[in-house]
């Protein structure tokens, strides 16, 4: 069956199929880290919709909106490899009443670790998602885990909104030397990219000890080394489920992320960690 490519709503309504349908939200600049998501919505699901929409919502007013990148004709052709039906690229007037005056709103959650500081990009996030869910009318939605705090507030929406979807989060695809893919490390010098490699590294040094103090401090002795080019919004050590930092006595997975700026490029990353009496050997 030839790919389907809807641009509105009423397009996406007759593109879809009988039985199980997933849907895989991306931006676009579609890459391996994508795929895996594809894949995981392939095997799960009768028919698989890849939404290709860069949300203006989400994106602050000194942020990156206008350069994100954009490679459709290319994201057709990944789509097409991987054996999706459906691709969904509204424009923003498609999707956005022009006056539109009802958002979701993402609550405290979305206002700390990431969200302190992206101010209302939470709030944007969720809203498109919950447009998306509305149009395609999924089973399955498939995220990855590299965007943990979205991931959590979109299972929390979920819950909160008691939306009939099933929710399943993907492991992180990484580059050979560590580098967690994203669309906007295509941004990075070759310079940038050995500076942002101490994301990874402090995440490593990090889930390799037991207590929240000494993930803390591991993670944080890698990032004081790092270059000074390297500048770190944040790094967290928080519950996957509401994203507060961990206390000291805490026992069980939690989430050890970071944010940082290399250059004019912002990164995020993260990798979950086992707290709790030290692991044999």
């Amino acid at each position: 069956m030839d790919l389907i490519v809807a641009g509105d709503r009423s397009e996406l309504a007759k593109a879809r199929g009988e039985g199980r349908v997933a849907l895989v939200p991306t931006m676009g600049a579609l890459h391996e880290g994508h795929r895996s998501l594809i894949r995981a919505a392939r095997g799960r699901a009768d028919q698989v919709v890849v939404s290709v929409f860069v949300n203006p919502l989400q994106f602050g007013p000194n942020e990156d909106f206008s350069r994100y990148p954009r490679t459709f004709d290319a994201d057709l052709e990944t789509c097409r490899a991987e054996g999706v039906d459906v691709v969904f690229a509204p424009s923003v007037e498609a999707m956005y009443q022009p006056d539109r005056q009802v958002e979701v709103t993402s609550g405290r959650m979305g206002t700390i670790v990431e969200g302190a500081c992206r101010p209302g990009h939470f709030d944007g996030v969720l809203t498109v998602v919950l447009k998306l869910f509305n149009l395609v009318r999924p089973d399955l939605a498939v995220f990855g885990q590299k965007d943990a705090q979205q991931l959590a507030l979109i299972r929390r929406m979920v819950a909160d909104l008691d939306l009939p979807i099933e929710i399943l989060g993907v492991p992180t695809v990484r580059e050979p030397d560590g580098l967690a893919l994203s669309s906007r490390n295509r941004y990075l010098s070759a310079g940038d990219r050995q500076v942002a490699l101490s994301l990874s590294r402090a995440l490593l040094a990090g889930v390799a000890r037991s207590t929240p103090a000494e993930v803390r401090a591991a993670a944080r002795a890698v990032l004081d080394d790092a270059p000074a080019e390297l500048a770190v919004d944040y790094l967290a050590l928080v519950d996957p489920a509401t994203f507060t930092e961990v206390p000291d006595s805490y026992d069980g997975e939690a989430v050890l992320a970071v944010a940082a700026k290399v250059g004019t490029t912002r990164l995020i990353d993260n990798m979950i960690v086992t707290l709790g009496p030290r692991r044999s050997a």
